[in-house]
C-alpha cells in the first residue's frame, strides 16, 4: 500500500493550449482563484454575485433579470436549459451540424420531447428558410436550438434573424454559446434569444467549472409554467434564480466559491480589453494563422462568410499521420491542438485561438513548430514562409496600421 511519502508534490507541465479548449488562463485570474474562501451566503460574497451578474449581462448584452453563472461546465448549461424549457411531449427543433447539435438532439429526447433535426453537412450551417419550412410543418413548435458556435467543425451559425421568425411561430429560441462568449458578438436581446448558455474556459479564459447562463422573461414564463416540474432537482433553474435573485438568496446549494472568484476577473479582463477589440483580436490572429496554415497545404473546413475565428477547423492534406503530428506538437513543443470528432475524425485539425491564447506570439510559435515538424516528415516545406504569410497579415492590417500610427 503506497504511503503519504510516496505522492510528490503534483507540477503540471507548462502547456501552449491552442486546441477546442480549454484555453490559456490569465495570471490574475490564477490569483483570484487562490483568495481565501468566504461563505456562500456571506453578505461579501453575495455583493461578488452581484458584480457577475452585471458584468455578464454587458457580456451577453442582455438585460435580462435572470442571467447567472451556474455550476458546473458548459455541458450543465446546455442540460439545465433543456431540462428546464423542454417538457414531455415538446417539439423543439435543433441544428444538427456537428458534435454539439447532435447532443443537444439528444438532451430533448432524455427530457422527453421531440427533436425535429435539421441537418447540415459538417461544417456548413443551417438555412434560415429551412427553420421556416419546419416552423410550418410542425407546427406547434416549443423552441428551435441552434449552436452559435459549432465546436467540432468550426462553423459559425448565423442568429440575427432567426429569434424574429421564432416569435413569429410562438417558438422560444435557445442558444448555444458555449465557444462563442466573448470571442465574437452574442446579442441575446437583440437578436431575440431567450435562453443562452456558455462555458468559462473557451473565449472567457476562465478554468472550466461554470456555465454562464442567461433567460428571458419569456423563457422564465415558459419554466414557471411547467406542467410538470423539472426531471433535474440540481438544475432547477426556478429554484436556482432565487439564490441568485438579489432579494431572496434562498439556499440551494453550495457554489463554487473559488470558481466564482476567478470568473469575475476574467470578466473584468474581457471589459478592460473591450468586446469590440477583443472581436477584432480573435479575427486578426485567426486570418494570421490560416494564411500560414495555408503555405502547408492546410484549409479552412465552413465555408468563407461561415469561418469562426476562435475555432479554426482546417482539413489536412494526404498522406499526413495527423495523430503523430500532434502528439510531436505536444511532446516536443508543448503546443496541444485538437483532433477532429466523429466523421472528420483523422480529417481534420481544430485550433484554437479563445481568449488568453489567441496571441500574436502563439500563432507564430505554431506554425514555426507545424513548419519544423512537416520538414522533418519530407513534405515540401520552405522554411520560414508560414510565418511570414502571417507576418504579413498582422502587417496589412488596419488594426496594425492603427497601433503604429
Amino acid at each position: 500500500m503506497a504511503t503519504d511519502s510516496s505522492y510528490r508534490n503534483f507540477v503540471p507541465p507548462h502547456r501552449l493550449l491552442m486546441g477546442p479548449g480549454p484555453s490559456m488562463v490569465h495570471p490574475r485570474v490564477l490569483q483570484a482563484l487562490a483568495q481565501p474562501l468566504l461563505g456562500h451566503l456571506d453578505p461579501v460574497f453575495l455583493g461578488l454575485m452581484n458584480e457577475i451578474q452585471a458584468l455578464l449581462r454587458a457580456t451577453f448584452h442582455t438585460h435580462n433579470e435572470f442571467t447567472i453563472a451556474l455550476s458546473g461546465t458548459g455541458s450543465a448549461g446546455m442540460e439545465a436549459v433543456i431540462a428546464n424549457l423542454i417538457e414531455p411531449g415538446d417539439r423543439a427543433i435543433v441544428g444538427v451540424n456537428g458534435v454539439f447539435g447532435t447532443r443537444l438532439a439528444t438532451m430533448i429526447e432524455r427530457s422527453g420531447g421531440i427533436p425535429i433535426r435539421i441537418e447540415a453537412p459538417w461544417g456548413t450551417t443551417i438555412p434560415l428558410d429551412a427553420l421556416e419550412t419546419e416552423l410550418v410543418r410542425a407546427a406547434p413548435v416549443k423552441a428551435v436550438v441552434l449552436v452559435h458556435a459549432e465546436t467540432s467543425t468550426g462553423a459559425w451559425q448565423p442568429l440575427q434573424d432567426v429569434g424574429a421568425l421564432c416569435r413569429a411561430h410562438d417558438a422560444l429560441f435557445i442558444v448555444d454559446a458555449v465557444t462563442s462568449l466573448g470571442g465574437i458578438p452574442v446579442e441575446v436581446d437583440t437578436w431575440g434569444i431567450d435562453a443562452c448558455y456558455s462555458g468559462t474556459q473557451k473565449c472567457l479564459s476562465c478554468p472550466p467549472g461554470l456555465a454562464p447562463l442567461t433567460v428571458s422573461p419569456r423563457g422564465m414564463s415558459a419554466i414557471r409554467k411547467r406542467r410538470v416540474p423539472c426531471p433535474s432537482w440540481y438544475l432547477d433553474l426556478s429554484l436556482i434564480a432565487d439564490y441568485w435573485n438579489d432579494h431572496s438568496r434562498a439556499y440551494h446549494h453550495t457554489a463554487p466559491i473559488s470558481m466564482l472568484y476567478g470568473l469575475r476577473e476574467a470578466l473584468r479582463l474581457v471589459h478592460e480589453e473591450g468586446l469590440p477589440a477583443r472581436t477584432a483580436r480573435h479575427q486578426l490572429n485567426s486570418d494570421a494563422l490560416m494564411a500560414g496554415l495555408h503555405t502547408l497545404g492546410l484549409h479552412p473546413l465552413p465555408p468563407p462568410g461561415r469561418r469562426l475565428p476562435m475555432l479554426n477547423c482546417v482539413t489536412l492534406p494526404d498522406g499526413i499521420d495527423e495523430a503523430m503530428v500532434r502528439t510531436r506538437l505536444l511532446q516536443e513543443y508543448g503546443i496541444e491542438i485538437g483532433g477532429g470528432l466523429g466523421p472528420l475524425r483523422g480529417r481534420v485539425w481544430r485550433i484554437g485561438l479563445m481568449g488568453e491564447s489567441c496571441q500574436h506570439a502563439h500563432v507564430l510559435t505554431l506554425l514555426n513548430a507545424l513548419e519544423t515538424i512537416c520538414a522533418s516528415l519530407g513534405r515540401p516545406v520552405q522554411p520560414g514562409r508560414a510565418m511570414q504569410a502571417a507576418t504579413d497579415t498582422y502587417t496589412q492590417s488596419p488594426e496594425s496600421s492603427r497601433r503604429q500610427a
